[in-house]
């Protein structure tokens, strides 16, 4: 979300290619990026990393940690540890460093006054918006909006997106129950979590589905069970994922058959669900990264869109930046009621 001031300053940097090593006719775009690994320490993680690593378990649980980084000496594609051992990163922070590590055009944005004000002063967007907030959001976010989705809702993570899109996909759902966008006394005792002030609604996911570790897309999530060991989970439904065999082009008999099974499936279990723990939306997300990928053909997705349209259900589907494209939506053809993009579509 960048005014036409802060654009300059990213436009006056050198045109690249998107290739972080590959010379373009303006150079390289991190000239002083390391052309191969390497490692200095005998053992990995080395010493120092596993040092700090240890320093940082007595405050936080350090399990998870591989190593411990230098990011001030990371460049491009490497990532250097703590003991100056200079690796290639594939795993880009959960791809969150699409561009690579200290880009001069982005340490050049951050030095000025626009950058350093707006994160200085962090508002409460929903109260005390910044002035410019409307500019940002047109000249920003919005121009890589998915086509007929006019509205931007922001938050801070992958997860927290599908949070919020879960909960938008509650309340449509409501008011197109009720055809009332007021509350009753009986509504408003919801404090008690009880039927019916708070709904048995649900959210249908697919059994090979990652949408975060949050507590509220944490039921949602199907693929790893450590995830959601010890924790309690609302009773939401799952269906199977139509897994698509390669190449295409030899299975295309099989992978229609197995894709109009998984569309079965789903429908008969929001017929199902009616009256229990009605369906309000159904999540998929083809490209969860960290997650692995979840692929289908177009006519899977119109299929799915097509059916939560008959049964007047919210649609949610993902955005995915390793693409290139922000909101590869635009692939599945058919448009989702919702998006959530961490970049994560709602059907």
């Amino acid at each position: 979300m960048l005014s036409h001031r802060a654009l300059s300053v990213l436009r006056a940097a050198p045109r690249h290619s998107r290739s972080l090593t590959t010379p373009s006719s303006s150079g390289p775009l991190f000239p002083d990026e390391p052309v191969a690994p390497r490692m200095v320490t005998p053992e990995f993680p080395g010493p120092k990393s596993r040092a700090l690593s240890a320093s940082i378990g007595e405050v936080q649980d350090s399990r998870t940690n591989v190593f411990v980084v230098d990011y001030k000496k990371s460049k491009g594609n490497y990532v250097v540890d703590a003991d100056g051992n200079t690796l290639l990163d594939c795993f880009a922070q959960i791809a969150s460093i699409a561009v690579g590590y200290n880009s001069v055009s982005l340490i050049a944005l951050v030095k000025t006054d626009e950058f350093i004000t707006a994160a200085m002063n962090r508002p409460a967007i929903g109260s005390f918006p910044q002035q410019e907030w409307c500019t940002w959001l047109d000249e920003g976010l919005l121009t890589v909006k998915p086509k007929g989705l006019t509205q931007l809702f922001t938050a801070m993570c992958g997860s927290c997106a599908n949070e919020s899109a879960y909960k938008a996909a509650f309340m449509a759902y409501r008011d197109r129950l009720t055809g009332s966008t007021t509350f009753s006394d009986a509504e408003l005792s919801c404090m008690s979590n009880f039927f019916p002030c708070s709904p048995d609604l649900s959210i249908l996911s697919f059994k090979s589905g990652f949408h975060g570790r949050l507590f509220g897309s944490l039921p949602t999530m199907r693929s790893k069970a450590i995830h959601k060991l010890g924790m309690p989970a609302f009773d939401w439904p799952a269906a199977p994922w139509s897994a698509v065999k390669y190449p295409l082009e030899e299975h295309a008999v099989e992978n229609a058959a197995a894709e109009a099974a998984a569309l079965a499936e789903v429908e008969q279990l929001i017929k199902e669900h009616k009256s229990t723990n009605p369906i309000a939306a159904v999540v998929v997300e083809p490209i969860q990264s960290e997650g692995g990928d979840n692929h289908a053909s177009p006519a899977f997705f119109r299929g799915l869109r097509e059916l939560t349209k008959r049964e007047d259900l919210g649609s949610k589907r993902c955005a995915a930046g390793c693409t290139w494209q922000v909101s590869p939506v635009k692939y599945l053809e058919e448009r989702p009621t919702l998006c959530a993009a961490d970049p994560v579509p709602l059907y």
